[in-house]
């Protein structure tokens, strides 16, 4: 019972502190600005709004918090020693990263960089410089770098369960150059969620109360422990011309778990023989650069989905609370009739659901090839279209182009014109219907 009050007494004091740090904060700003950004694209692209950035945040948020409060509890059986100066270091070396790529954010990158710089300084005597850099060294020195690695591993496995999960919902569609410069339907999903985790970690002064099991790491925990608060920030973005949004987030989530096991293992071979530190590092920074050329090369593979044929039109979204989402019509599947007319194009569509005032009557092709029939009534007050965006065709207006690749990038594009981010194309065709 004495145990369980003072492990209660230490969480509540840690998450104290976490509201106080700045970290946390800074990681819902950027989640929120990626939202917008997102959005507004979808707005230059379709003239929709698809998502409402918002309730994305609120979702992240929670989901964040869930994730934070399951690997808390499974990091207390770890015990890695991670302290106040580890946090700094951690962020730091993400921001610094973040300046170059937006990507580089992903802590495996800033966790690798620092366990090579630990092992580096070990063959240079910086202690001796005095200063600044003697104390920076010495701060290093201390990081538990096995741990870090291994709470890093821990944070991507927690991102490949919510890619899982809820990947496919926070995808948006987009349209793209292909590889002949044709442009095709695509998606890109992207997700980001704040983690604020509580560890349990040694701590010399620490509290003396006996913990009722044993940690896995730490140094030494006969000279007590604490409880620190550590906000984190997790996500992903990755873009698909090949697969359907859910294929790609289970896709994705295969990945990141393989990822998640390999430096699990390459941390706990770095704790115990700490001469593997270097080998742990570079599978942090070279399995996830794996993981990436992996999506890639499955993409560039593949032959693109989301473009029309003579079946018909491919639908590339729906748009919410519309005709089309009430029918259960899906991505990637084929309109081939509409109120027994066949489409191959947006004007035979537009003129197939103005031939029937009354009712909207379809022939689809659903992801099997199968031909399903679905149809409603159309009210007063209803959409005034099928709520649909369709694979491009030779007219579409913009299509996505290259994305900002650095932070500095990312605040600019935020403050210009939507076109810094769409090509133009020379029709104004809609492309909802």
């Amino acid at each position: 019972m004495d145990t369980a009050l003072t492990l209660l007494k230490q969480l509540e004091s840690a998450a104290v502190h976490l509201l106080a740090q700045p970290f946390y904060y800074i990681a819902v700003l950027f989640i929120a600005l990626q939202y917008t950004r997102q959005i507004r694209l979808e707005r230059q692209m379709f003239a929709v709004r698809l998502h409402y950035w918002p309730r994305l945040l609120g979702r992240a948020m929670l989901a964040g918090l869930l994730a934070g409060l399951c690997f808390s509890v499974i990091g207390a059986f770890i015990g890695a020693a991670i302290t106040q100066e580890t946090v700094l270091w951690l962020w730091g070396a993400a921001a610094v990263l973040m300046l170059f790529r937006i990507r580089y954010l992903c802590f495996a990158y800033g966790a690798g960089i620092l366990a090579l710089l630990q092992w580096l300084t070990g063959f240079f005597p910086l202690a001796d410089q005095g200063g600044t850099i003697a104390r920076m060294a010495a701060s290093l020195e201390q990081i538990d770098m096995p741990g870090l690695l291994m709470l890093v591993a821990l944070l991507h496995l927690a991102e490949a369960l919510l890619v899982a999960r809820q990947g496919d919902k926070l995808a948006t569609p987009l349209f793209l150059e292909g590889k002949r410069g044709k442009l095709v339907g695509g998606y890109m999903l992207q997700g980001f969620w704040p983690v604020p985790l509580l560890l349990l970690v040694p701590a010399a002064g620490g509290e003396q109360t006996a913990l009722p099991w044993t940690p896995l790491l730490g140094a030494d925990w006969s000279q007590g422990w604490t409880v620190i608060a550590l906000p984190m920030v997790i996500g992903f973005s990755e873009l698909t011309r090949s697969m359907l949004p859910k294929e790609k987030a289970k896709h994705a989530a295969k990945g990141l778990t393989l990822f998640s096991v390999g430096l699990m293992g390459a941390a706990l071979l770095a704790w115990w023989q700490p001469v593997l530190l270097p080998l742990a590092a570079l599978v942090s920074l070279l399995l996830h650069e794996v993981i990436i050329w992996r999506s890639r090369s499955v993409e560039a593979a593949r032959s693109p989905l989301f473009v029309n044929d003579r079946r018909g039109l491919r639908i590339l979204g729906i748009v919410p609370e519309t005709p089309a989402e009430a029918m259960g019509l899906q991505s990637g599947e084929i309109l081939a009739k509409v109120n027994g007319t066949r489409v191959y194009n947006k004007e035979d569509l537009h003129a197939a659901l103005q031939s029937n005032s009354a009712l909207s009557k379809l022939e689809v092709l659903n992801h099997a090839g199968e031909v399903k029939f679905v149809q409603r009534a159309r009210y007063a007050g209803d959409h005034h279209q099928l709520g649909v965006i369709l694979a491009p065709d030779e007219n579409a207006n913009y299509y996505a182009a290259a994305g900002p690749s650095s932070l500095l990038e990312l605040l600019r594009s935020s403050r210009t014109s939507n076109r810094r981010t769409t090509r133009e194309k020379t029709s104004s065709e809609e492309t909802s219907l």
